[in-house]
């Protein structure tokens, strides 16, 4: 069936021209929208589907509508752990060390709860788009409860297959009962790529090659899914210079900076986004700008774990591709897209002033920016032949009260606020705020008798 979204206060397009439409309206057919325009120009023939009720009509009177926002960095099974006392004042190595005898206790029920708990956060919050880092398979887990998560929850997914290999007894951080044998790592990878991966347009699920960081594989588990990952036609996602004892590692382990390792092993161009680059230098920027590489940048969780500010306004001012992620629930704690933003763009200006970033470039990072680091050509905008994925949001809520005289900037400046409709793949999935995929009370009620029983086990030390 067609559907029509029309009397949107403004209709935010992130097309070429960023054109902010007034009364403003668009036309999906399927998975991709067909018309976008002000509602008083609305093609005649839509009128006549609107009038013999062979179209879904969706009032958008007093919201402003905007394309999906796109999350390039996640690890949903965190959502079982926030706030753990042991790791809230912790920098990144001593947090990790902190958790992953925790998380070796997981489950694959626990890895299918907490990614529809965590993508119900993401979709009420405006999030259409999203990448999960799964990087540890304890006790049978497999990147395939995600995805069947995924599925249920009618959410665009870019399923990362991450690994670890590089236990303590070989020099890395993590202890070695939660790392495979690469030889397992490659084998699964190709088979998950093989299985799942749809490349094309309008996809809702596409798989990636994601080996976890610097400091918990090999050289050689990173060069060999480099030539799987470009084999497939799949992308390429990691961990980069997230902190200081990040660089330091690098530079001890490889006698290299982050950026040159990347370089070295093959881990730059248009199919490659590493998260954070806290610490990207000017020579990495340089790099990344020239490659076509992206980046996940995780405000919230840089300011968690205290790494640092990363050189957003030069990676942009540079050419580098920038998207926006939430990171894990156990480092940033939340996961609200649209918070994000907001956070993307205090944090800017926190470390470069009040014209480091404006509210209309934080929206855009959040969805045509996160849409190019994932390579997709087909989300993040709204304008024909791009997927039906668009947002609305209630500007008559209290948190956007007195923001009328710019209510595209309230969206960013002012308190985020959740979604009142959210459409993805043609697909109405939040309706009047209220979720419509899951029964998300029941969902909430198996996260937390699950959250409860990772702790019983790891403190009964899985008796």
């Amino acid at each position: 069936m067609t559907l029509i979204a029309l009397n949107a206060d403004v209709l935010v397009t992130m097309d070429a021209q960023r054109r902010e439409i007034p009364d403003g309206a668009l036309v999906a057919e399927g998975p991709a929208v067909q018309w976008v325009g002000a509602t008083a120009d609305l093609p005649l023939e839509y009128r006549r589907k609107i009038d013999d009720g062979t179209a879904q009509v969706i009032d958008m009177r007093g919201h402003v509508v905007t394309p999906g926002l796109v999350n390039t960095h996640h690890h949903m099974y965190q959502s079982l752990t926030r706030a753990v006392p042991a790791a809230q004042d912790a920098e990144l190595f001593s947090w990790l060390t902190n958790l992953y005898m925790l998380w070796s206790h997981l489950t694959p029920e626990m890895i299918r709860v907490s990614t529809k708990t965590a993508m119900a956060e993401l979709m009420l919050s405006g999030c259409t788009t999203t990448s999960d880092h799964l990087y540890l398979y304890p006790n049978g887990s497999r990147l395939d409860d995600s995805i069947a998560a995924a599925q249920e929850m009618g959410m665009r997914f870019h399923a990362a297959r991450g690994s670890m290999s590089v236990g303590r007894s070989k020099g890395g951080l993590p202890p070695d009962v939660v790392v495979e044998e690469e030889a397992a790592i490659l084998r699964d990878s190709q088979r998950l790529v093989e299985q799942y991966h749809d490349g094309s347009r309008h996809a809702m699920l596409r798989m990636v090659l994601a080996p976890c960081s610097p400091f918990s594989v090999s050289r050689d588990l990173m060069r060999e899914s480099a030539v799987m990952a470009r084999h497939y036609g799949v992308s390429l996602h990691t961990h980069l210079a997230e902190n200081d004892n990040d660089i330091a590692y690098s530079r001890e382990k490889f006698g290299l900076t982050p950026a040159q390792y990347a370089e070295d092993l093959g881990w730059v161009g248009h199919d490659v986004w590493h998260a954070h680059c806290v610490k990207l230098d000017d020579e990495g920027i340089a790099l990344f700008a020239r490659t076509g590489t992206g980046v996940a940048h995780c405000p919230c969780s840089n300011m968690r774990l205290a790494s640092g500010i990363a050189p957003v306004r030069a990676m942009r001012d540079a050419g580098v591709k920038v998207g926006l992620g939430v990171d894990g629930s156990a480092s940033n704690d939340g996961a609200h897209m649209l918070g994000e933003a907001r956070q993307a763009l205090l944090l800017q200006r926190v470390g470069y002033g009040p014209a480091a970033m404006s509210a209309r470039e934080a929206l855009e990072i959040a969805t045509l920016g996160g849409a190019r680091v994932l390579n997709r050509d087909d989300i993040g905008a709204l304008a024909p032949g791009m997927s039906a994925d668009f947002v609305a949001f209630d500007m008559s809520a209290v948190g956007f009260a007195g923001g009328g005289h710019d209510p595209v900037a309230s969206l960013v400046f002012c308190t985020p606020a959740n979604v009142a409709t959210s459409v993805i793949n043609g697909r109405v999935v939040v309706r009047d705020g209220e979720l419509l995929t899951a029964d998300l009370p029941v969902v909430l009620s198996q996260h937390r008798q699950l959250a409860r029983t990772l702790f019983e086990r790891a403190r009964d030390g899985g008796a």
